[in-house]
């Protein structure tokens, strides 16, 4: 009886070989090429992204926690805190909101101005929600991590993502951005912000965009700016790279602002 042939399976079909340390740049390589290609589809070249703390909860689930908390008697600060932080899912919510419906009300054109957050919990799900409320296409860009961050429910499912390589999120993040808008957040959220202002210091990032440090109270007790540019870290024009924010229509009017004068310097002269 004669054998059957197995036939060998092709590279492009082997598992054991693509999740090898041969294949990495394959892995990384697939992080832009997959990526792009959906974005083409979508026709999205102009992003607003949102950072922001992953642990912020909405209002209604922060008084749900409260009140549980004075129940048991336990954490009752915590959950305190964490209700007063929750103006920031809120306002972040509403921010997305509002500039989704301004950028659906723009001409028909390239320019779509889709609100991006890392795809997870907390601000990045307030920015999806907003987003969707208003009945836009919106992005996440999720990152794979041991406890496994799950995208929110908010994310149009067509530009949900999952990356395995920091470097390509951050990528994807800076290239298509259009405006930047950073709420209160811990490690991830500063080392975001930092990359950014270091590019854009370094004018490694040569394109011109609004960044909103949003929340002064936060941000002034958590980081010294005055401290950085006295000790000459930094310059004071350095200060002049992003604006502080307090309220959302602060935010806003400042971000389509500074798009709109952009968009006027440029051929055709209107959003």
């Amino acid at each position: 009886m004669t054998e059957k042939y197995v036939w060998p399976v092709k590279a492009y079909s082997n598992d054991s070989f693509l999740d090898s340390r041969e294949a990495r740049p394959l892995r990384i390589l697939s992080e832009y090429i997959e990526p792009d290609a959906r974005f083409a589809e979508f026709q999205i070249s102009d992003t607003i992204v949102f950072f922001g703390s992953a642990r912020t909860p909405s209002r209604h689930e922060a008084r749900k926690n409260l009140k549980a908390a004075k129940m048991n008697g336990a954490g009752v600060e915590d959950a305190e805190r964490d209700l007063a932080m929750s103006r920031y899912y809120e306002d972040a919510r509403c921010l997305a909101k509002r500039l989704t419906k301004w950028s659906k009300g723009l001409e028909k054109g390239t320019r779509r101005f889709v609100v991006c957050s890392g795809g997870g919990p907390g601000i990045m799900a307030a920015a999806n929600r907003g987003a969707s409320e208003a009945k836009g296409i919106n992005i996440g860009l999720n990152i794979s991590l041991p406890f496994e961050q799950e995208e929110n429910d908010y994310i149009t499912r067509e530009l949900a993502f999952e990356f395995n390589y920091f470097f390509m999120r951050k990528f994807w993040f800076t290239y298509l951005a259009k405006a930047l808008i950073i709420f209160p957040g811990g490690f991830g959220t500063m080392d975001e912000f930092f990359e950014l202002m270091t590019l854009i210091q370094t004018r490694k990032l040569k394109k011109i965009m609004p960044i909103v440090l949003y929340g002064t109270e936060y941000w002034s007790e958590v980081i010294n700016f005055d401290a950085m540019v006295r000790h000459g870290v930094i310059s004071k024009s350095d200060l002049n790279l992003f604006r502080q924010a307090d309220s959302v229509d602060e935010a806003y009017d400042f971000i389509v602002g500074e798009l709109a004068a952009k968009a006027m310097k440029e051929p055709g002269g209107s959003l």
